[in-house]
């Protein structure tokens, strides 16, 4: 099996691990809060990330791995950084899931793609017509999917909405400073950052008792090992052999995962108007991340 059909198959199986992930979460919001939720879930993820560092370590598969104190000490800054920026879209992902569908909160999510050029032109780098219409037709997607009789809007929906957008915040920084470090590491210090984070507000907002979060043992687990440790470092592997535009395409399927699961699991089904706004958002989705006709010099 050549290369590329190997990284194709493991990036299609993360995203079709992160679309489950939102029945988990959906799920594990039946028994315990949403910080209670974040930080049991991003702890396991930190720690099932520890021997695959030690794996990569061993291998000689580590990229750009911190040898210097000035090294180790950025790593660490970026980490901490990633970590409060993904503690935000999470923290809004989660809430907005208790007034929301796991289908719509998949596709409304899957949006960071779609905005993630728009920062970049907001930032100074040129974005092209291509890039504002797929914007557009994902503004019409997302009325159709989510804004209801007279022009009402569910706070789920705005929640997950604020969501997407720290998620593109997040890839940016993530982008702007991953080539320098070991993208493995960078990930372990967000999950646990976002993970003590997250238990601050359990602390502070929420009353965990242990009995509840034993009730929903499984959802955390899957949303902590499987979708943080395992479908990263299937993220990790997979982008090696495939092109950067084919990995996007196949990891944005998470949203349609995310809708099929949450029909198959949670019998939430959509109506023929939130599909057809499905449709038209992940189609803009897919034309957002093409690679654009290079022209011809001379």
């Amino acid at each position: 099996m050549q290369k590329q059909t190997k990284g194709s198959i493991l990036l299609l199986l993360c995203a079709m691990i992160w679309g489950a992930a939102f029945v988990a979460q959906s799920e594990g919001m039946q028994y315990v809060g949403a910080f209670t939720m974040g930080a049991a879930r991003f702890f396991l993820a930190g720690l099932v990330l520890l021997p695959v560092i030690a794996v990569l370590d061993r291998k000689g598969w580590s990229q750009n791995r911190p040898v210097t104190r000035p090294d180790k000490k950025k790593q660490l800054l970026s980490g901490v950084l990633c970590g409060m920026l993904l503690f935000a879209a999470t923290t809004l992902q989660q809430f907005g899931l208790l007034d929301t569908t796991v289908g719509k909160s998949g596709f409304v999510t899957a949006l960071y793609i779609v905005f993630v050029p728009i920062l970049g032109a907001v930032m100074g780098k040129r974005a092209g017509l291509k890039v504002w219409l797929c914007a557009l037709a994902a503004v019409f997607g997302m009325y159709l999917l989510c804004v209801g009789s007279g022009f009402s809007i569910a706070y789920g929906d705005l929640l997950t909405l604020g969501c997407a957008v720290l998620f593109a915040i997040h890839i940016c920084y993530v982008g702007a400073v991953v080539p320098n470090m070991d993208g493995v590491r960078l990930s372990c210090v967000q999950f646990f950052v976002c993970s003590a984070l997250s238990a601050v507000g359990m602390l502070l907002f929420e009353a965990p008792d242990w009995g509840s979060i034993l009730q929903c043992w499984w959802p955390i687990v899957y949303a902590g090992v499987f979708s943080g440790g395992v479908a990263y470092t299937f993220q990790i592997i997979g982008e090696r052999d495939v092109q950067p535009a084919l990995a996007s395409l196949l990891m944005s399927l998470e949203s349609v995962f995310a809708a099929l699961f949450g029909w198959l699991l949670l019998g939430q089904s959509l109506s023929a108007r939130e599909l057809l706004g499905c449709a038209i958002m992940f189609a803009a989705i897919i034309l957002s991340q093409l690679p654009e006709r290079q022209r011809k010099a001379g």
